[in-house]
Formats: structure tokens, C-alpha cells, sequence
């Protein structure tokens, strides 16, 4: 989830942003998954947190596309994690484990944005767009392959811990594309950085290790802090 060249310290931070938001979701997720907390995680102030995470990961994904010049070794790396989440969460439970999370996204996402960044905006958009509207279209549609999980395309009796398929979730990768071809169009800074948020940047960083830790780590002080 890091640019591995020259950073820019307002991505970092926007990173920074996402990644404490995810943690507040997941926080969420295990007092009402473990603990039995009546939280309404799919409608409401929850949902949108949990939401706006991932919309703006996937937009900082696109965006990074401008600076990355190592993409495929980056989103394999990415893709690899993710592929290790689903092993550990397979062996956690095998009904719902994770077969395509945000880390399987994003590491696609990486992987093939060299060649999407180079196409001309107007068929970003086009796409985009496309991408949006199949996945709308697929979430009312049912399949009898497993194997067309990752375009959004599910089996009736689907099931998984963090799933963002490839559609509708590529178009917002698509629209970072384009938001970084404004916005940096001649690849400088436009915020300065601000030494009192400079934990956002640091989270930022590091915001693939915390994603890996923080769900064990979450786990752990809340059977310390609520014992079952």
C-alpha cells in the first residue's frame, strides 16, 4: 500500500487516514462479531467508516500509480499477504475465509496500473464507469463457479470475511488514476508537512504491516480489556 520511491507526505497522510479508519471498522467488527455488541456495521456511521476506508485505499492506489516504478514486485508483494490471509483465515474457519480481500485488490490493482496509466483519460473514465456498472449489475446475480469470485460474481451461499472484488472496485482505482493526473500533474507536493500529524504520514508508511498486525493485536487487548 506504499509508493516504494519518492513520497509525498499528503498521500502518506490521506494513507494515514485510511488506515486508522479500517482500524476503528475492524475494532467494530470484533465487539459485535466476539463480544456480542449490538453495532449496525452495514448501515449507518459504521458503514461509512468502514466504507471510506476502502474508497480512499483504492484512490491512493491509482493515485500511486504516478510514483510507483516498481508496481510489479509491489503488488505481488501485496497479493502475496493477501494470499496468506486467506490461508490463515481458512485454517480460522473454513466457511468464511477470505478468497479475494482488499489486499488481493489492490495487489491487482498495482500490478496492472503501469499499463492502464498510460491510456488516455477519456477511456479511463469509459472504463470506470464500466467497472462501477457491472458491479451493481453482479451484486444481484448468482453463479455456480467459485472461480469468478474475484470479477464480483458469486455462488448463492457465498460467504467471506473481507471481500472486494475486482468490480465495482476498479473503477475507484480507475478514478485515482485520473485524480493523480490532476492533481500532480507535475509531480510535486501541495501541502507542506504538519509536524502534529505527522503520525498520519508515519501510519501511512507502514500501513501494510499495520493492516497485517492489527486485527491479532485488537484481539488481544480486548480479551484483556473485556474477558468473555
Amino acid at each position: 500500500m506504499e509508493e516504494r520511491t519518492g513520497r509525498l507526505w499528503e498521500v502518506d497522510a490521506a494513507r494515514g487516514v485510511a488506515i486508522i479508519l479500517m482500524v476503528i471498522f475492524h475494532l467494530a467488527y470484533d465487539l459485535k462479531s466476539f463480544y456480542g455488541w449490538q453495532l449496525d456495521l452495514w448501515n449507518g456511521v459504521w458503514f461509512y467508516i468502514g466504507r471510506s476506508a476502502a474508497v480512499l485505499f483504492m484512490l491512493l492506489a491509482g493515485l500511486g500509480c504516478l510514483f510507483n516504478t516498481r508496481a510489479l514486485r509491489h503488488g505481488l508483494v501485496v497479493f502475496g499477504w493477501g494470499m496468506v490471509l486467506t490461508a490463515a483465515t481458512y485454517v480460522f474457519d473454513p466457511s468464511t475465509y477470505i478468497r479475494f480481500g482488499i489486499l488481493h485488490l489492490i495487489g491487482v490493482c498495482i500490478i496492472t496500473g503501469p499499463v492502464l496509466s498510460k491510456l488516455r483519460t477519456y477511456w479511463l473514465v469509459i472504463l470506470a464507469i464500466l467497472s462501477v456498472f457491472a458491479g451493481k449489475m453482479f451484486l444481484s446475480l448468482t453463479v455456480p463457479y467459485w472461480h469468478l469470485i474475484p470479477f464480483g460474481l458469486t455462488p448463492s451461499n457465498f460467504i467471506s470475511l473481507d471481500y472486494y472484488p475486482l468490480l465495482p472496485w476498479y473503477g475507484v482505482f480507475l478514478a485515482g488514476i485520473m485524480v493523480g493526473r490532476v492533481v500532480y500533474r507535475k509531480r510535486m507536493p501541495h501541502i507542506k508537512p504538519v509536524k502534529r500529524l505527522d503520525f498520519l504520514a508515519r501510519a501511512g508508511r507502514h500501513s501494510l504491516m499495520i493492516y497485517l498486525l492489527h486485527q491479532p493485536i485488537l484481539l488481544a487487548i480486548l480479551r484483556v480489556v473485556i474477558p468473555k
